[in-house]
């Protein structure tokens, strides 16, 4: 049987590894973002490309009506779509609030309800990953509202696996500490911060998106095919252990 998976996000740089990774394992692949040029720019001619915004019930679904209007049902699907707002809870503003919500709650939400109700019209089982943080796992100064909003996507992951655990739909995240990615230009974008974000972690260093991508194709294979409802750390140690004081 044809193997499709579904990135969205696909635009930014884990977007982006996760479907080479994919495309390496031989899935044909539906990418999506709501930047049409940067999709364009970073895959070519390449996949079935839908430029649509996934924080909207709309957008959601119109992913899912160009993919059937191609004959394509993802079975798999990553969702890549994501932002940081840093700042103290007392001075974010209510845009910036409302964006982060949007970006990594709102999205995971609209999408992956899209994604089961697609396979459960087609009686069909499949798997999906999204993306959680490790600050939803652990306090850290400034990060009120991704760690508000990952942390519900932690939530959404657990009870969305359990509702559709009995349709064959496995549902799983991972949370990983901060990556080398456009998204991260704030805090990594001088030499000073990205060495103050390397020495806070057990396992000193930043991470790498292939890293975490590889991890997420793995979740979405049939190598998992026993795991759902589960939320993988790779965070180099950062939310669960304490390094030595030397």
């Amino acid at each position: 049987m044809e193997r499709i998976a579904l990135v969205t996000g696909a635009a930014g740089g884990l977007g982006q590894s996760v479907a080479a990774k994919l495309a390496e394992a031989g899935w044909r692949l539906v990418v999506n973002s709501r930047e049409g040029e940067r999709l364009a720019r970073s895959y070519g001619d390449n996949h079935l490309q839908v430029v649509a915004d996934c924080s909207s019930v709309a957008g959601s679904r119109h992913i899912f009506e160009v993919a059937k209007a191609h004959q394509m049902l993802p079975t798999a699907f990553a969702h890549c779509v994501g932002n940081i707002r840093l700042g103290a809870l007392h001075r974010l503003s209510e845009t910036d609030f409302a964006a982060c919500l949007n970006a990594n709650l709102i999205s995971a939400f609209y999408t992956l309800a899209a994604f089961v109700g697609a396979l459960r019209d087609a009686k069909c089982p499949g798997s999906a990953v999204l993306v959680s943080s490790a600050a939803a796992r652990i306090g850290t100064p400034n990060h009120e509202a991704v760690a508000a909003a990952k942390a519900g996507v932690e939530g959404l992951v657990r009870s969305a696996a359990a509702t559709y655990a009995g349709n064959g739909i496995r549902i799983n995240a991972v949370a990983p500490g901060i990556m080398d990615t456009p998204a991260s230009t704030a805090i990594l974008g001088t030499a000073m911060g990205r060495d103050a974000a390397a020495r806070q972690y057990p396992l000193p260093g930043i991470g790498s998106p292939d890293e975490l991508a590889e991890l997420m194709v793995w979740l979405l294979s049939d190598k998992a095919a026993r795991v759902t409802g589960q939320v993988w750390s790779m965070d180099a140690g950062f939310s669960t252990i304490r390094p030595l004081v030397r």
